[in-house]
């Protein structure tokens, strides 16, 4: 039996590329049972006409699926389903009973669901004015090097670090490169035993959390701060404060005592960018000397200090062990990578290391190798140089065009970075300002969610630069302002 042509077509917008698309449905063609042994599929010459692709697309899409043992080429005839094809496995029909519903509510509660996340349309690359953090500008990155990196952990002499379960173990030439490269740039030494790798940052400082945080231990978190780790610190069941910041970050004097663990991001504020002077840098190591409690140092955007030299990292500074050190990948080379680092103590991280051996093992070992070989021959270094240059330009646009509009910002505006913290007019909800804005084709971040939900202030925003082009801000700024003229106090 003959598979007509006509079932064959390609859906606009799909990801991959003709020839990848076409495998595509051949394959799950097959798998599912729609495609039968024996059957045999229409010439190269018939689809590629029907479908308006080449012959060549079609013939090497046939190619690949015959070496995958989809298809059967035989001489002259064509291609025919082989009778050795994947297929699902087969299981009799189980005839389901109707009302039975279990009260799921009830059994798991609302413990990590309640917690509230940023709205962002999955589609925001199609918006014109995007000024969502966190958001990698792929005109930056160096795709060519980083295919060559892949490829190159993908061969034979890496084969082990791409298939083996190194249970608690990380990528030796990693740890190497994060020790003898990446932290004595933060004037940091440690030995590999005293290094973790982690999924991003987030997976960082839960490791962190769970392993120094209980029902009986508290935490001092910084207001505003990073949404994220609040939900973090409540899965732990520990007593949470929130401190206040000012214009030069957290004030080590207005941390309340009693607190077991500090967390806090001295060299760029999240979110408003406050970098913490060296003073209070030290004052900080100097009050948890005497009282006794730990701090976890997230040290956000140090590379993005394009304004000043970024200061030296808390953790440098310490001279008993009590800081942890937090550092990721994520942000300077692209989001989705999440591949972070711990710095700490050696028995505080042999604890967070049996932690995520409980959880996940460790990272995926093709991306810690990749990343290995993208740092040490120099791409990362050039990298985030070009991101700096790059950054510096669209921050200047952005200092410039809010100034023209009127806008107020709510931050120091720090070193550098990839944000601006603003504020909006007393009585604006910039919850409402967002929904606005969207319809405009501009993103924001509202700046609710950074604080303490009992005192949290509606009129806040946060206003990325990392992943919309320069020569586009000064209008989006413009829409922004024509919002808020619109808008106005309720």
């Amino acid at each position: 039996m003959a598979i007509a042509a006509e079932t064959f077509f390609l859906v606009p917008g799909a990801l991959g590329t003709l020839q990848q698309q076409i495998q595509q449905t051949v394959a799950e063609s097959i798998v599912s049972g729609r495609f039968r042994p024996g059957e045999k599929l229409p010439s190269s010459r018939r689809l590629a006409q029907h479908l308006g692709v080449s012959r060549i697309t079609v013939t090497l899409a046939y190619t690949e699926l015959v070496a995958g043992d989809y298809l059967r080429a035989r001489g002259r005839s064509g291609y025919y389903v082989s009778e050795t094809a994947p297929k699902q496995p087969e299981f009799a029909p189980v005839q389901i009973p109707r009302g039975e519903v279990v009260d799921w509510t009830r059994i798991t509660g609302t413990r990590f669901s309640r917690q509230l996340f940023f709205s962002r349309p999955p589609d925001w690359r199609s918006y014109p004015f995007p000024f969502l953090y966190g958001q990698a500008d792929a005109t930056l990155f160096d795709h060519q090097n980083w295919r060559q990196c892949a490829l190159r952990a993908l061969g034979m002499r890496d084969f082990e670090t791409l298939t083996a379960d190194f249970y608690e173990r990380d990528d030796p030439m990693l740890i190497e490169y994060i020790a003898r490269a990446i932290l004595p740039r933060r004037g940091i030494s440690a030995r590999p035993e005293e290094i973790l790798l982690t999924l991003g940052a987030q997976n960082a400082l839960w490791l962190s959390a769970q392993v120094l945080l209980g029902p009986r231990r508290t935490a001092a978190m910084e207001n505003p701060c990073y949404p994220g780790l609040r939900s973090i610190l409540g899965q732990t069941s520990c007593r949470t404060v929130s401190v206040d910041v000012d214009d030069q970050g957290l004030p080590p004097e207005a941390l309340p005592q009693g607190v077991d663990v500090v967390f806090t991001t001295p060299s760029h504020h999240c979110p408003t960018n406050a970098t913490l002077p060296l003073a209070r840098r030290i004052a900080l190591l100097q009050r948890a000397a005497r009282e006794d409690f730990l701090i976890v140092e997230d040290d956000y955007e140090f590379e993005m200090s394009f304004f000043r030299p970024s200061l030296p990292a808390l953790k440098s500074l310490d001279e008993e062990g009590r800081v942890v050190y937090v550092g990721s990948f994520s942000k300077s080379l692209f989001p989705g990578l999440r591949l972070g680092y711990l710095v700490g103590a050696e028995p505080f991280i042999r604890e967070a290391r049996a932690l995520r051996a409980a959880v996940l093992r460790h990272p995926p070992g093709h991306t810690q190798r990749t990343v290995a070989y993208f740092l040490s021959l120099g791409h990362y270094d050039a990298l985030l140089n070009r991101m700096a240059q790059a950054y510096k330009r669209r921050r200047l646009a952005m200092d410039e065009a809010i100034r023209a509009e009127g806008l107020t910002q709510a931050g120091p505006g720090g070193f550098g970075g990839s944000s601006v913290w603003m504020a909006a007019p007393a009585g604006v909800d910039t919850d409402d300002l967002a929904l606005a804005l969207r319809r405009r084709g501009v993103l924001i971040d509202p700046g609710r969610l950074f604080f303490a939900p009992e005192a949290a202030p509606r009129n806040t925003y946060r206003l990325a630069y990392s992943s919309i082009p320069h020569t586009r801000i000064a209008e989006g700024i413009g829409l922004i302002a024509g919002a808020l003229r619109e808008t106005g106090p309720r």
